[in-house]
């Protein structure tokens, strides 16, 4: 993303950085399908089939090695999830931009495979305070506000500091809230208060960004097609304490020299797997020091053909009292849906309240933008259950304030023998699919330079 205006609204996003990815290499790679290691020993066992798992895979096949995915869902894809039948349109339930077009390996397959694309770079082009229109000049205001922010922000992980960003936020600057909002909770899924400065500083730029109209998650998956992989087979335990390692499932154990673990850090924080022996005290600690934020989605379906006025892929934002944001997608590529997001505390807390509530939650934000009349013309509704999903228990990493270096402590190999892998371990481009993508290949990498030694 970056600084500026696109001619729409308030140009915001992530702060321009880095033009390097700490040598994660970037470049798409055409399907290359490998022996299937139906029994009996691998070379390489992956957990989980998401971005990373899959490139990882299908890097180890690359090589010539054998590879045994084992993945927990009955699907491929972990985050990247597109649904048909809800809405009768595609809809991602998690992740839906392709970031970083520039350098994310999934724009090629999709351009290549005849995806429909569309730009779109976050941009506010609707401001609402509380229900209250804002002033005509408030997008200009809430970009100038942002703007500061980030100085500030970057300003303080650059100079080696590793604080809360509330603790540097410009709080005299008018619509502040609205600032931290977008920066916070709708970009790095956590309130300020616990957004570590250096996280966001060392987090790369964005754009461009695009929006598939079949559904990132169907790339996803179709990238993953004729892969190795057991679906519905969640793994519930690791023994290392040998030369290689030995993955149990309610399907049996599966024998690999190394082993790539690509499952959310929710899920290793939950030790819904265990360790044998148990992992080393220092990832233990990093794990629990980059705990998983919250991002999740309200789609709200409308009458085809309603547009409350707006244009297609125009953003809304609510900001409400209390913390309590809404921000609204508006009618993607003509489909009939308004798909709100709230994000960190908040997210956690509607989680926890459950879908009914969430769809009473957006609905009462069209409401309050819109009037009563268009939030009678609400046909339905739904909500992302990331909090609440067993193999994810979150959206994406965030690390906390003063903790931001222990993402290096997760690409440090185990007994030479164990690796992870994932959004949380790509980066520059962390909390995205794409650096999930170039992290799990650059770990397959890693691995097969390991076994060619040994």
């Amino acid at each position: 993303m970056g600084d500026g205006t696109d001619g729409r609204g308030s140009h915001i996003g992530r702060r321009q950085a880095l033009a390097g990815l700490g040598g994660l290499g970037l470049a798409a790679m055409a399907p290359s399908l490998g022996a299937w290691a139906a029994s009996g020993d691998v070379d390489v066992v992956v957990v989980g089939a998401g971005a990373a798992g899959m490139a990882a895979a299908r890097r180890v096949l690359e090589a010539g090695r054998t590879v045994t995915v084992l993945e927990a869902r009955s699907r491929l894809g972990g985050r990247a999830w597109t649904e048909n039948t809800s809405f009768g349109v595609p809809f991602d339930r998690g992740c839906a931009w392709i970031h970083a077009a520039d350098r994310n390996p999934f724009k090629p397959m999709a351009d290549a495979w005849g995806y429909s694309l569309a730009y779109h770079d976050p941009a506010i082009d609707m401001l609402n305070l509380d229900g209250r229109p804002s002033r005509p000049d408030a997008l200009a205001t809430l970009a100038s506000t942002y703007d500061a922010m980030v100085d500030r922000i970057v300003g303080a992980g650059e100079g080696g500091r590793d604080l809360p960003s509330a603790a540097v936020s410009p709080r005299n600057r008018p619509l502040i809230d609205a600032a931290e909002t977008v920066l916070g909770p709708m970009d790095m899924g956590v309130d300020v208060d616990e957004l570590s400065t250096s996280e966001y500083t060392s987090a790369a730029d964005l754009e461009p960004n695009y929006l598939v109209a079949e559904g990132f998650g169907s790339v996803v998956a179709r990238y993953g097609e004729g892969l190795p992989v057991r679906l519905s087979t969640p793994v519930t335990a690791i023994d290392w304490s040998g030369d290689g390692v030995a993955v149990d499932t309610p399907a049996g154990r599966v024998r690999a020299r190394a082993c790539i673990v690509t499952v959310p850090l929710g899920v290793l924080a939950a030790e819904r797997i265990t360790f044998d022996p148990p992992l080393p005290l220092a990832l233990r600690e990093a794990i629990a020091r980059i705990p998983m934020g919250m991002l999740c989605k309200i789609p709200l379906l409308f009458p085809a053909g309603e547009t409350l006025g707006l244009m297609e892929f125009d953003d809304v934002l609510l900001e409400r009292p209390g913390r309590r944001d809404l921000a609204f997608l508006a009618f993607p590529f003509g489909q009939p849906l308004m798909i709100g997001f709230v994000g960190g505390d908040f997210g956690w807390e509607l989680s926890a309240q459950g879908e009914e509530a969430a769809i009473d939650f957006g609905r009462a934000g069209i409401h309050a933008i819109f009037g009563a009349d268009a939030a009678r013309k609400v046909a339905g509704g739904g909500f992302t259950h990331w909090a609440s999903d067993p193999w994810s228990l979150g959206a994406y990493a965030s690390a906390m304030p003063g903790h931001a270096a222990e993402r290096e402590r997760l690409l440090e190999p185990v007994g030479e023998r164990l690796f992870l892998a994932g959004e949380a371990c790509a980066g520059p481009l962390m909390q995205t699919c794409g650096g999930a993508f170039v992290s799990g290949r650059a770990t397959a990498d890693r691995v097969l330079a390991l076994l060619e030694r040994g």
